[in-house]
């Protein structure tokens, strides 16, 4: 009896099963930039809805991939990739291999954003894109230089002062909405909308920035600021998440293919 006969190899985990289709790898790239309708990846990747929609059913029933009805057109669904579960699966995916195979931090994440101005959208500039400015600025140090506004600008909601001060001691106080327009002639490295109906109506910006689409929900919901407070903590939370896997995208970039060595 031989060694291979005593223990059967296991079935390779279920995320390298699935993310070895060429299709579904595809699928991921693409929603690591952006999240996106099904008619968006249908136009990106050349395939057919059905084709697609089949497999982002496969990457959800997974974990990998999230959906959320559309708040400008209820027949779409806005797709995203959890960054923070496929980590989790690709670090069990190492070990399952071997012990000693972790998910080691490289050397490109100690290096600083290069410094990268931002505009972040949303309706109101009530909430969404307030928290996004402040937390951007806090979280990248001022690497990045953040700006907000909305399409149809609101007062800023009492529980993004909220949230913001008594989770991540930022001060929101005497913060203005400001209407997407003031910034018609302004140039940004990034354009980054927060919800999907701004996003329908969102101008071209001079030098034509990437653009990118985070579907979140409104916490503003119009119900008591008591009931509401947890959906402001939530939006925050996420945010806080979206924007550490942006500043590791630019310090990646700032890095530059040299680089790209593990830590000693």
């Amino acid at each position: 009896m031989n060694a291979h006969s005593i223990h059967a190899t296991p079935s390779p985990p279920e995320i390298l099963q699935l993310a070895g289709h060429r299709l579904r790898w595809r699928l991921m790239n693409e929603l690591a930039r952006s999240d996106r309708a099904v008619r968006e990846l249908t136009q990106l990747v050349g395939e057919p809805q059905n084709l697609i929609s089949y497999h982002l059913g496969k990457l959800r029933t997974a974990g990998l991939v999230s959906a959320r009805q559309s708040s400008a057109d209820r027949r779409d669904t806005y797709y995203a990739l959890d960054l923070a579960s496929i980590g989790g699966l690709l670090a069990a995916a190492g070990r399952a291999i071997h012990p000693g195979l972790r998910l080691n931090p490289a050397i490109r994440d100690t290096i600083k954003p290069k410094p990268t101005k931002v505009l972040f959208l949303c309706t109101g500039n009530s909430a969404r894109s307030q928290m996004a400015e402040a937390l951007a600025v806090a979280l990248s140090g001022g690497a990045i230089e953040a700006h907000s506004a909305g399409s149809h600008p609101k007062p800023l909601h009492p529980n993004a002062v909220r949230v913001m001060k008594e989770e991540h001691g930022l001060d929101l106080t005497g913060h203005q909405p400001k209407h997407q327009d003031i910034y018609a002639d302004a140039h940004f490295d990034l354009v980054i909308s927060l919800c999907d109906k701004v996003r329908e109506v969102c101008p071209h910006f001079p030098g034509r920035p990437a653009e990118i689409h985070w579907s979140l929900p409104n916490p503003a919901t119009g119900e008591a600021d008591n009931v509401t407070y947890p959906l402001f903590q939530q939006t925050a939370a996420e945010l806080v998440t979206r924007i550490g896997y942006l500043l590791a995208t630019l310090a990646d970039e700032a890095a530059g293919p040299s680089d790209d060595k593990e830590v000693p």
